[in-house]
C-alpha cells in the first residue's frame, strides 16, 4: 500500500491534519481490532475449562517429574553401581515422568492458544516485562548525575501513548469536503471513494493495495483514478467489480465502469450518477438532426448515410423508435431512396408513403431480386478509376432496412411443398438470403446500403444475424441486450475487455455505437421518433425497378399517380418481368432454365412469375412438367 499517496490525496479533501493522518493509522487500528475480536471469540467457557484442566495436569506432571528427579539423584548417591536395581528403577521413573511432563506442557500450550489473553492484557504484560527488569538494570548501571539517562519505564509509557493515539486516529472518521452541486447520493459515494474511507475498509473486501484519488464530479457522474500496487493490474481490478460496488454501497442499477488508466498501474472508476445528455430534447426529427447525444461528453452523435449497419436490441429496448430517425434521413433527399423489409409488418406500414416495403415472402423475394439486378447493372456503370458509383436522382443511394432479421432468416429457410423449383416452378426461398448476402458483400460500390436490425443477435441455427452479412458491417449499434455473449456478437470478441457492455444498458432508448477502433463505449441517448411522427412526414418518391433486359435495365422512380399525371396516350410502355416470361414461353421455352436463359431474369423471379401466370391460366404445365401457353391443347 502506498501510504504516501493516500496521505497526499487525503490532505486535499479533509479539514484538519488529524483527518489527513487517519488513513496512515487505519491499517494499524484495523489489525488491532481484528486480533482483539479473534481473541474474544476464542475465549469461550469450553476453552476455559480445557485450559484449567490442562493447567492442573501440567502442575501434577511437573510435581511428579521433580519428585522422580530427586529420587534418581538420591539413588545415584546411595549406590556407585550404575547397574544396580535401585538406580535403574529411579532412572526409568524419571524418564517416564519427564515424558509425561513434556506432553502436559504441550497440551497446556495448545489450551492457552485456544483461550488466549485479551489483547489489552497482553500489551500490559509485554510493557511490564520490558519496563520492570529494564528499569532495575538501568538504576543499577547508571550514575544519578548522568544527563542522558534513558529509563525503560518512560520508553514503555511513550509506546503506550503512541499505541493509544494510533488506535484513536485509525478509528477516526474524517470529514470529507465535497464539490458544490453534488446530490445526496453523490456525496455519499464520494465520501467512500475518498482515501480516508477506502484505505480503512479495502482490506476487508480484498482490495488492499489500491488507493483512489478523491472523486471528481463531471457531467457524466463521479470519476476517480485508482493507483494499483503489488499484484494488481487494471484487468484484475475490473474483475473485482462486485466487491467495489459493495465497498461503495452503490445501487444495484447504478452503472459502474472500470477501465484502464493513464498508466499500466492505474485504473479509472466511473459512477454514472448523471448524464451529460440531461435536458436535451431528443423527440421528433428534422433533416440533419443527430441520431443521439453522448451521455459522457454531451456531444451530438451523427450516423452518416451510406454505412452498412447492424442495430440490435432486445424487445422493449427502444430499437424501433431509435432507428426511425435514420430511416427518415435515408428517405428525405432527392438522391436517396428507402426499402423496408419487415415480415412483422408493423414498421413497414408506417413508411409506405416514402419507402418501398416488402412484407410477405413473395414481396421480399421480388424486392431482393430487383435489388441484385440493380446492383449488377450499377457495377457495370462504374467508370474505370472509380470505386463507387456517383449518386444522383436517376441513380439514388438505396438504403435497405431489414427488420426483423431473425424472421427474414426463418422465412428463407421455408421448405418447398413439392418437387424442385426447376421442375415445378415453386420458388426457392433460400434465394432471399443469397440475395441479401450478395448485397452486403458487393453492393456498397453500387450505393445499395444494407441496415440489419434484430432483437436476438446470435449466429447459431436460430440466430438473428447471418455470418456473411455480419462480416461486412462497419457500424455496429446496440441498445439493451440480454447477455454479455450477445454484446460480443455485436461488438466483437474484445467487447467485454474494452467496455462494450450493452447488456448493462438501461431501457429504453440508450445505445452504444462502435464505428471504428477509436470509438469509445459511451452510452448514447437516442432520438425518439414515434409512428405518428413517421406518418406525418411528407411523401417521397418510392423506388421501383420496372423492367430489365439481358443487356441492361431501366430504372423508374415513381410516386402514386392519379389520372392527371398518367402517361400520355400512345407512349411506349416497357415490358414487365411477367410479360417477358410469358413471351419466352410463347416463343418456345419449356423449362424454367430455358426461360431464365432467354430473359436474363433472376431464377427466383422467373419461378415467382411462372407460378403467378399458372394461377391466372396464362400458362399451364403438361404432365411431364413442361411449360405451355394456356390456350394450347393438352
Amino acid at each position: 500500500m502506498d501510504w504516501k499517496q493516500a496521505w497526499s490525496t487525503t490532505t486535499a479533501t479533509t479539514n484538519t491534519a488529524l483527518d489527513a493522518l487517519a488513513p496512515m493509522c487505519a491499517p494499524f487500528a484495523a489489525r488491532w481490532d481484528r486480533e482483539a475480536e479473534r481473541r474474544t471469540l476464542l475465549r469461550t467457557p469450553e476453552h476455559l475449562k480445557a485450559l484449567m484442566a490442562a493447567q492442573r495436569e501440567h502442575n501434577a506432571a511437573r510435581s511428579t517429574a521433580a519428585m522422580a528427579r530427586n529420587q534418581r539423584s538420591a539413588a545415584r548417591k546411595a549406590s556407585t553401581n550404575p547397574l544396580s536395581a535401585t538406580r535403574r528403577a529411579a532412572r526409568t521413573a524419571d524418564k517416564a515422568a519427564r515424558q509425561h511432563h513434556s506432553q502436559a506442557r504441550s497440551v497446556l500450550k495448545a489450551a492457552r492458544k485456544n483461550y488466549p489473553a485479551t489483547l489489552r492484557a497482553l500489551a500490559v504484560q509485554t510493557h511490564a516485562a520490558h519496563a520492570v527488569p529494564g528499569g532495575v538494570a538501568s538504576w543499577l548501571m547508571t550514575e544519578a548525575t548522568h544527563a542522558l539517562t534513558l529509563w525503560p519505564a518512560s520508553v514503555s509509557a511513550g509506546l503506550i501513548g503512541l499505541n493509544v493515539a494510533g488506535l484513536w486516529l485509525g478509528r477516526r472518521q474524517p470529514a470529507v469536503q465535497f464539490e458544490d452541486g453534488m446530490t445526496a447520493e453523490e456525496r455519499r459515494l464520494a465520501s467512500r471513494l475518498d482515501p480516508s474511507f477506502w484505505v480503512s475498509n479495502a482490506d476487508a473486501r480484498g482490495l488492499s493495495g489500491t488507493v483512489p484519488t478523491p472523486a471528481k464530479l463531471t457531467p457524466a457522474g463521479l470519476v476517480s483514478h485508482v493507483r494499483l500496487d503489488g499484484r494488481w493490474t487494471p484487468k484484475t481490478f475490473r474483475a473485482k467489480t462486485d466487491e467495489i460496488r459493495a465497498l461503495l454501497g452503490a445501487r444495484t442499477d447504478l452503472r459502474v465502469e472500470i477501465t484502464s488508466g493513464s498508466h499500466g498501474d492505474r485504473a479509472t472508476i466511473t459512477l454514472r450518477t448523471r448524464s451529460a445528455a440531461d435536458g436535451i430534447d431528443l423527440t421528433g426529427w428534422t433533416p440533419g438532426a443527430p441520431w443521439g447525444v453522448d451521455t459522457v461528453t454531451g456531444e451530438p452523435v451523427q450516423v452518416p448515410l451510406g454505412r452498412r449497419m447492424l442495430i440490435a436490441g432486445t424487445s422493449g429496448s427502444g430499437k424501433s423508435w431509435s432507428t426511425r430517425a435514420l430511416l427518415a434521413e435515408a428517405s428525405e433527399y432527392e438522391d436517396h431512396r428507402l426499402v423496408v423489409i419487415d415480415p412483422k409488418r408493423v414498421e413497414a406500414v408506417n413508411w409506405q408513403h416514402r419507402s418501398r416495403t416488402a412484407i410477405t415472402i413473395d414481396e421480399v423475394m421480388q424486392v431482393t431480386d430487383e435489388l441484385v439486378e440493380e446492383m449488377h447493372e450499377r457495377l457495370e456503370l462504374i467508370p474505370r478509376g472509380q470505386d463507387v458509383i456517383q449518386i444522383s436522382p436517376e441513380r439514388p443511394r438505396i438504403t435497405v432496412f431489414v427488420d426483423e432479421g431473425a424472421e427474414v432468416i426463418t422465412m428463407a429457410r421455408r421448405k418447398r411443398v413439392r418437387g424442385t423449383a426447376d421442375e415445378q416452378g415453386d420458388p426457392d426461398w433460400s434465394q432471399i438470403m443469397e440475395n441479401l448476402g450478395t448485397l452486403a458483400r458487393m453492393a456498397r460500390a453500387a450505393e445499395i446500403i444494407l441496415i440489419w436490425a434484430t432483437q436476438k443477435p446470435t449466429m447459431d441455427a436460430k440466430g438473428g444475424i447471418d455470418p456473411q452479412i455480419s462480416a461486412q458491417i462497419t457500424y455496429r449499434a446496440a441498445l439493451a441486450l440480454s447477455t454479455s455473449g450477445e454484446s460480443r456478437v455485436v461488438f466483437g470478441e474484445d467487447a467485454t475487455e474494452k467496455g462494450w457492455h450493452a447488456h448493462e444498458l438501461p431501457m429504453p432508448g440508450v445505445a452504444m455505437l462502435r464505428s471504428g477502433p477509436k470509438a469509445k463505449p459511451h452510452p448514447i441517448n437516442t432520438r425518439a421518433f414515434s409512428p405518428a411522427d413517421v406518418i406525418a412526414l411528407p411523401d417521397r418518391p418510392v423506388w421501383q425497378r420496372t423492367s430489365a433486359s439481358p443487356s441492361g435495365s431501366t430504372l423508374r422512380l415513381v410516386k402514386e399517380q392519379d389520372a392527371t399525371t398518367a402517361a400520355p396516350a400512345g407512349a411506349p410502355v416497357a415490358d414487365t418481368n411477367r410479360d417477358r416470361v410469358l413471351k419466352a414461353v410463347h416463343d418456345g421455352a419449356r423449362t424454367l432454365r430455358d426461360v431464365t436463359d432467354r430473359t436474363g431474369i433472376n431464377k427466383g423471379t422467373v419461378s415467382r412469375e411462372v407460378k403467378a401466370l399458372t394461377a391466372t391460366g396464362a400458362l399451364r404445365k403438361a404432365d411431364d412438367g413442361m411449360l405451355l401457353p394456356g390456350r394450347e391443347a393438352a
